[in-house]
C-alpha cells in the first residue's frame, strides 16, 4: 500500500473507534480481517498512525482546529512521520486511494500553532475532568508528566534468570537492537519505534521459546523487585492475571519457597500455565478462581496485590482507554481496589508484608486506597513501610528517578514515563506487626 491508502485506512479505523467507542486493537483487527490484501508492514504502519492520533488527540485537535478522524489522521502523518505538508501533498498526488488534503489554512494552523497557548489539559493530552486529578497525583510538572504518556513506548523484556542471565539474552537479541535497561537488573529494552516501523516479534525468537526471557514492562519488573520476595518464603500473587509478576518473583526466589497465583478472572489467568512451563518456574501453584483458599489465611510472608485499575499508566500503549475513561468507571475501580485489599489482608501473617501495585497515576486509586485501608483495618497491625528508602537501597543508580510521597509515617512511590522511563506504576508496601489486635 502507498501512503495514501495507509492514511485512508487509519482514518477509517479512527472513525470506527469514535463511532463505536470500542478498543482500538479490536478495530484494527477487524480492519485487517476485512482487508486481507494488506501486508504486515501495511498493518503496522496503519496502526502507528492510529495510535499516534489517539495518543495526541487533544494537542493534534488544537493544532488542526478539528479533532475529527480526518484531521487527526493527517496530523499523525505530518507529525509522526515527520513529513512536511508540501511533501505530503506531493506524495498523495495521483493516489486514487488517498483522502483529500486539508485546506492550506488548516495546514498552516497546524504547523504554526503554539501549544504553549493551549489549556493545560490539551497540552497534557488528557480529558478535562482528569486535569485536576493528575495535578494532585503528579504535582506541578503534571502536564509534562502526562504528555510523556502520549509518546510511543519501548518494548521491554526481562531475562529469566532461571534459565539465562541478561548478558546471554542480550547477545542473542543483539540483531534486534536490545540493550540493558536503565534500572531493572534483569531488564532489557528495544527502543520505541520510529516513523512507519514496527517492533520485532520477539516471541518467535529461539530464546523466547526456550524461556530465556519474557515481555514485561520495566516498571512491572521494578514493582516485583520492590515487593522483596525472599528465597523460601510463602508468597501470594492475588491478582496474578497472565502471571508476569509471578514469573519474576519465582526467578527472584530461585524457584524456592511457594508462590500461590490466583485471579478471579479465569480467562486472564489462562496463559499462566504455558508461561510457567516455558520459564521453568516450579514453585508456583495456580489456584482456580472457584477454589477455597481459606487454608492459607494468615500464612503468607508476602501478599502481592496488582490491583484492577483504570490503567492510566499504560496510556502510551492503550491511548484509546483515556478517552473512554469516565468518573463512574473510576469509582467502580476504587470499589474493586478496596475489596481486593480487604481480601488480601486475610492472607498476611503476623510479621508479613502486603504490597499494593497499580498501573495508574490517579491518586484516588493509589495513596487514597492505602489511606482508606489503614482506616478500615486500624488495630490489625498494618503500617506503611518506607518504599522510597527501599528504592534507593535496591537501585542506588536510580536515585531521584521516581516520585516519593509521604503517607502515614512511611513513603509510597510512583513511577512515570518522564521520570522513570517506564509505564506509570504506583507501589506501596505495608508491614504487619508480629502482634496484632
Amino acid at each position: 500500500m502507498r501512503l495514501g491508502g495507509r492514511l485512508a485506512a487509519a482514518i477509517e479505523v479512527l472513525q470506527d473507534v469514535e463511532a463505536r467507542r470500542r478498543p482500538v486493537a479490536d478495530a484494527l483487527k477487524d480492519w485487517g480481517l476485512s482487508h486481507r490484501f494488506a501486508g504486515s508492514g501495511d498493518r503496522a504502519a496503519i496502526g502507528n498512525l492510529v495510535y499516534d492520533a489517539l495518543r495526541k488527540k487533544r494537542s493534534y485537535g488544537f493544532r488542526m482546529g478539528d479533532d475529527g478522524a480526518v484531521a487527526l489522521g493527517f496530523a499523525a502523518v505530518i507529525d509522526g512521520l515527520a513529513i512536511a505538508p508540501a511533501e505530503l501533498a506531493a506524495a498523495l498526488e495521483g493516489d486514487r486511494f488517498a483522502p483529500d488534503m486539508p485546506s492550506e489554512e488548516q495546514l498552516q494552523r497546524f504547523t504554526a500553532a503554539d501549544l504553549g497557548e493551549a489549556p493545560e489539559a490539551v497540552r497534557a493530552d488528557v480529558p478535562d475532568w482528569l486535569a485536576e486529578k493528575l495535578n494532585a497525583s503528579l504535582g506541578e510538572d503534571w502536564v509534562e508528566e502526562a504528555a510523556a504518556l502520549a509518546e510511543r513506548p519501548p518494548l521491554d523484556l526481562r531475562a529469566n534468570t532461571l534459565k539465562a542471565d541478561r548478558e546471554k539474552v542480550l547477545k542473542a537479541l543483539a540483531p534486534l537492537g536490545a540493550t540493558a535497561a536503565d534500572l531493572a537488573p534483569d531488564g532489557m529494552r528495544i527502543a520505541a519505534i520510529a516513523g512507519a516501523g514496527r517492533h520485532p516479534n520477539v516471541q518467535v525468537e529461539a530464546g523466547f521459546q526456550k524461556g530465556w526471557f519474557e515481555v514485561q514492562d520495566e516498571g512491572s519488573q521494578l514493582a516485583a523487585l520492590l515487593a522483596g520476595a525472599a528465597s523460601g518464603e510463602q508468597v501470594l500473587d492475588l491478582c496474578a492475571g497472565a502471571g508476569g509478576k509471578s514469573l519474576a518473583l519465582a526467578a527472584g526466589m530461585d524457584n524456592t519457597g511457594q508462590i500461590h497465583a490466583a485471579d478471579h478472572d479465569r480467562q486472564r489467568l489462562a496463559p499462566i500455565y504455558e508461561r510457567l512451563a516455558r520459564a521453568g518456574s516450579r514453585n508456583v501453584q495456580v489456584h482456580d478462581p472457584r477454589e477455597d483458599m481459606t487454608d492459607i489465611f494468615g500464612r503468607m510472608d508476602l501478599t502481592l496485590v496488582d490491583a484492577p485499575c483504570t490503567g492510566s499508566g499504560t496510556w502510551r500503549r492503550r491511548p484509546d482507554a483515556k478517552w473512554r475513561l469516565t468518573e463512574n468507571a473510576l469509582a467502580k475501580r476504587v470499589e474493586e481496589q478496596d475489596a481486593v485489599l480487604d481480601r488480601a489482608a486475610r492472607f498476611v501473617r503476623p510479621g508479613g508484608r502486603l504490597a499494593y501495585v497499580t498501573c495508574s497515576l490517579i491518586a484516588e486509586e493509589n495513596a487514597g486506597r492505602i489511606a482508606a485501608f489503614l482506616e478500615r483495618h486500624a488495630g490489625e497491625g498494618f503500617t506503611v513501610a518506607d518504599a522510597g528508602a527501599r528504592w534507593n537501597d535496591l537501585l542506588p543508580h536510580g536515585a531521584g528517578r521516581c516520585h516519593v510521597t509521604a503517607l502515614a509515617g512511611g513513603t509510597v512511590i510512583t513511577m512515570t514515563p518522564r521520570l522513570t522511563g517506564t509505564d506509570g506504576f504506583f507501589f506501596a508496601l505495608l508491614q504487619r506487626s508480629e502482634r496484632t489486635g
